[in-house]
């Protein structure tokens, strides 16, 4: 998972973040025309653009690289 971090002001949590996504995913339509989209897949994902909420600018923004959740369990 990949998270931000503002250099210039320390954000952590708000982010305007501008990209573009390849998605596969089943389109449902009701009888009365109503889509709903059901399990979406995104396949490419493309981040042009990140800037910090809090001071306004993306010129300090530094990615950071979060470690995937382990699911391990105890033994008693």
């Amino acid at each position: 998972m990949t998270r931000y971090r503002c250099a210039a002001c320390g954000n952590l949590t708000r982010f305007d973040v501008t990209s573009t996504a390849t998605t596969r995913a089943f389109y449902h339509f009701t009888l009365g025309g109503e889509l709903e989209i059901e399990d979406e897949e995104v396949i490419d994902r493309t981040v042009h653009e990140v800037r910090c909420r809090w001071c306004g600018h993306g010129r300090s923004i530094e990615v950071i690289e979060a470690p995937e959740p382990s699911s391990s369990s105890s033994s008693s």
